[in-house]
């Protein structure tokens, strides 16, 4: 059986993540493109569909397809919701990019949406389909680090701004690096820890180098003008049970301590974390160790064993659920708890007081 696929929203993430990994889903067939720039989408056509492929600018003509089963939005996080909820509606799956919305309560509806027409929901969150990640998971499930009540997720920039798209545009995105980058980092951080009950959350978001010109940036400088957003934020998290999560979160900050989408794990049994690979440590037999794992399999001259490919791996599993009717990886639920910490951040950068959740 072959799933039918809408892409709804042509630009980078489409093209750089989404197509070419459904492209290599034998199950997957992508049969409809819409995008309000029509160069993107007949270009998305030629690239990933046939000539029997659709091709749109309005996404709600493209929904009105009864023949399409799923829906993928890569579009602005302002049109999150409002898109994947009417996919929904149309009687579609949605897999929707990283962040799930812009507020909680947009989160809060795609999800009132999906149990409501019993469509399938997932969010983009890939690096749990990395290697390591995997790794990781199956250390925390299996209670190797013992109570988790420390962490660190990190996604930290020197300088690396996208000055693209609708990336620093604050209306549009709902921020910068902290609901873009910082992300993907809380959202490994709580899937490791498996605890999604926050207490309350403390935090600054800094616009201290956005305003310069002719920055150095790896996608050269950026508009001061135009970069509404921050350039880098802090957030300080409490669970219910007492765990502390710190979430660092930058596109441009005087750091050499850079790495993206990394979490750092301190349990009663041991640690881990991604700095320099996997690494696991601990204490046995009245001595601290440390464990590097190996992930890739060696030991044949040229092949450094199987290739890691995050996006393969979430776009198979996502088809896979459709057509098996199981639960995807990433659950709406889980994503919502993100996005709900980044807005009170924010809320609490503005107020300078701390979130308090219900």
């Amino acid at each position: 059986m072959t799933v039918k696929i809408g892409i709804i929203g042509c630009g980078g993430i489409a093209n750089g993540k989404h197509m070419p990994a459904l492209k290599k889903v034998k199950e997957a067939e992508m049969v409809a493109f819409c995008d309000i720039i029509p160069d993107r989408a007949e270009k998305a056509k030629a690239d990933f569909g046939d000539e029997g492929s659709a091709v749109y600018t309005d996404y709600k003509e493209l929904l009105k397809d009864e023949n399409i089963d799923v829906i993928h939005v890569c579009t602005p996080n302002i049109s999150h919701a409002e898109i994947s909820i009417a996919a929904m509606e149309a009687g579609k799956h949605v897999m929707c990019e990283k962040p799930m919305a812009k507020t909680t309560a947009e989160a809060q509806a795609m999800i009132d949406a999906s149990k409501r027409t019993g469509k399938k929901l997932t969010i983009g969150y890939q690096n749990r389909f990395r290697q390591d990640s995997a790794y990781l998971h199956t250390v925390c499930e299996n209670k190797e680090l013992g109570d988790i009540y420390y962490a660190k997720a990190k996604a930290i920039r020197r300088r690396a701004v996208p000055t693209w798209g609708v990336f620093l545009d604050e209306e549009a995105q709902g921020g910068g690096p902290l609901i873009d980058i910082g992300t993907h980092a809380l959202d490994l951080t709580l899937w490791m820890m498996n605890n999604y009950k926050p207490k309350y959350a403390v935090g600054n978001a800094y616009h201290k180098l956005s305003g310069r010109k002719n920055a150095a940036n790896a996608w050269g400088p950026w508009d001061p003008e135009k970069f509404t957003v921050e350039d880098s934020a802090i957030g300080f998290i409490t669970m219910e049970n007492g765990a502390t999560i710190v979430l660092e979160a930058s596109w441009a900050l005087n750091t050499l301590d850079v790495g993206e989408a990394k979490t750092v794990l301190c349990g009663t049994e041991g640690g881990a974390d991604m700095e320099k690979g996997l690494r696991i440590n601990g204490e046995t037999y009245g001595k601290l160790y440390e464990k590097h794992v190996q992930l890739e399999a060696g030991g044949v001259d040229f092949y450094d064993g199987a290739q890691d490919d995050p996006a393969y791996a979430e776009a198979k599993q996502w088809i896979d659920s459709v057509l098996n009717d199981t639960e995807p990886v990433v659950k709406p639920e889980q994503a919502l708890v993100v996005t709900r910490i980044l807005e009170a951040i924010y809320k609490s950068s503005e107020t300078g007081q701390p979130v308090y959740f219900d």
